[in-house]
């Protein structure tokens, strides 16, 4: 243990209640289902536009983003909301363009979709990617930044927090699979939200108290450029505003549009309306955590810049610590172990759907709908095993949100090259896409090795080059591109048969076909978003 462990009695009492309902809640509802593949890792096919937005969210912000949003505003400010707000517009992309394929096409997986579109060779290595992903992105920094937290602010060594929250994990989404999964992130969605503002709130009324009473008060004691959104690279060389710009959307095209522990809820959709609307609502909300969880890590500069010093991973924590009272912190702590574990739970079932249909399956196509279960399962404790090792090495990013979109600059851009232009383009072979795929991945391994400081503290490309790892991940996309269409050019061209419900008309179509059925219309609410979004750059930059 490091230190003292000191957790209040009611705080601990909030704690294990909450966890053993949502533990309850996780094993409850499939307590009389058949586990089918279909139930397992699909949840039947039954999820509405509701559930499904708001598990895309939920399996998007966690802990992870509690603590790295929080901690990325209190060193860098206002520049860190780009993520959040940027993401609206791929969740866009998925609702129009990339959802409808997915569920004419009643896929499981999306490595599936790669196949039906390019050939098994191209299936095999997407499958490969994912897991990767899964393990070192999603579970292993989540483990991380769940360990960061309790460590702070009750004295647990990060080891204890991650064997703990990782036992707890498994439980449920072994046994329950997606719709346990769906389910539990739905209320943890909205608990994030209330905890997250009940948080900010409290922040926002704690200025005065350091004699901040104005916002040209709070300006004062903060960074130069800590609320502005869109930076110069003279202001910020790590997030320049072209960065964002041309890198986001390389990182959020697999992200938000083919990452199967993201897009899985829209797999599980139960009409194409609920896969088109589930993202855009989850779009909707996404305007939220730059209020609730980037400006709070602003204001811990302000308000307790002297205790976290250095360290921004421990500006929430610091803020937990200091503000809350007894209880209200324990359902605060509860609230972000719960969130860690919604987390970690979509990113085990999508492991465990990956190796179970896309591998075992196509080796073995005997393989029974029971025999894939439990391949299922065992699967997701193996990878959380592995997650458990790799999670301590998250301490070497400047940040734990860093680390995300680090790993994220170097793995995104030959998935998002054979996604996006697959779908946008009929000219695409198969024999591209391998080659994309195979390039990619070697690529960003190299990008990724030069640039991870094991060995010493410089970050080769980022700080000797001065390129920054969204541009960095924005140079591969377009090396990528020009790999992928070059051997378009010089394979035989797909037959058209070979292209049916894979690829657009032309390049409006998911906007110009089709009636518009009323303000529902999944690109009038589309539309909405879009203006809205433009509202907050002009009114924030």
């Amino acid at each position: 243990m490091n230190g003292q462990i000191n957790i209040p009695a009611l705080d601990l009492a909030i704690i294990i209640i909450y966890l053993l309902g949502i533990l309850g809640v996780g094993v409850w509802v499939v307590r009389k289902q058949k586990m089918t593949t279909s139930s397992y890792f699909l949840a039947g096919r039954s999820l509405n536009w509701a559930f499904v937005g708001a598990a895309l969210f939920a399996s998007n912000i966690s802990t992870i983003h509690l603590v790295g949003l929080a901690a990325a505003g209190y060193r860098d400010g206002m520049v860190q909301g780009n993520f959040e707000w940027m993401a609206t517009f791929l969740l866009i992309l998925l609702g129009l363009v990339f959802a409808p394929f997915y569920f004419k096409n009643k896929i499981s997986t999306l490595p599936e979709f790669l196949e039906k579109r390019y050939g098994g060779a191209s299936r095999s290595l997407l499958a490969f990617l994912a897991i990767i992903g899964a393990l070192f992105m999603h579970i292993g920094i989540s483990l991380f930044a769940g360990a960061v937290v309790f460590e702070t602010f009750f004295g647990i060594d990060k080891w204890y927090s991650i064997i703990i929250i990782s036992v707890i994990t498994s439980i449920y989404t072994v046994l329950g699979g997606l719709k346990s999964v769906v389910i539990t992130e739905t209320i943890q969605t909205v608990i994030l939200i209330l905890g997250a503002s009940i948080m900010a709130g409290i922040a926002i009324f704690a200025l005065p108290d350091k004699g901040i009473h104005s916002l040209a008060e709070l300006k004062e004691v903060l960074r130069p450029d800590h609320l502005v959104l869109l930076r110069s690279a003279e202001s910020s060389p790590n997030l320049p505003w072209y960065s964002i710009l041309l890198g986001y959307p390389v990182i959020g095209i697999w992200y938000w549009c083919a990452d199967q522990t993201i897009v899985q809820r829209v797999l599980g959709a139960k009409s194409e309306r609920d896969a088109q609307l589930g993202p855009i609502f989850a779009g909707f909300i996404k305007i939220l955590p730059v209020f609730i969880m980037v400006v709070p890590g602003i204001l811990a500069y302000a308000l307790f810049g002297d205790i976290i010093g250095e360290n921004a991973n421990n500006a929430l924590p610091v803020l937990i610590t200091e503000l809350l009272p007894t209880g209200l912190k324990g359902l605060m702590s509860a609230a972000l172990m719960a969130a860690l574990m919604s987390t970690i739970a979509a990113a085990l079932n999508s492991s465990a759907t990956l190796v179970s249909v896309d591998i075992v399956k196509r080796i073995r196509p005997k393989t029974t709908d029971s025999q894939q279960v439990r391949i299922g399962r065992w699967t997701a404790i193996a990878v959380m095993l592995l997650a458990i090792a790799w999670s301590p090495m998250i301490e070497r990013f400047r940040s734990i949100f860093d680390a995300i979109n680090t790993i994220l600059a170097v793995l995104a851009p030959p998935i998002a090259v054979v996604f996006l232009w697959g779908v946008f383009s009929k000219r695409g072979t198969k024999e591209a896409s391998f080659v994309t795929i195979v390039s990619g991945f070697i690529l960003g391994a190299i990008v990724f090795m030069i640039d991870f400081p094991a060995f010493g503290d410089v970050k080769i490309i980022t700080e000797n080059w001065g390129i920054p790892y969204m541009m960095q991940g924005w140079w591969l996309f377009v090396i990528l591109s020009v790999i992928y269409f070059f051997v378009s050019w010089i394979t035989p061209k797909p037959k058209p048969e070979q292209l049916y419900m894979l690829t657009l008309d032309n390049p409006l179509s998911f906007i110009t076909k089709g009636k518009v059925t009323g303000i529902s219309d999944p690109r009038i609410l589309s539309g909405i978003l879009v203006v809205i979004m433009v509202i907050l750059y002009l009114i924030f930059s």
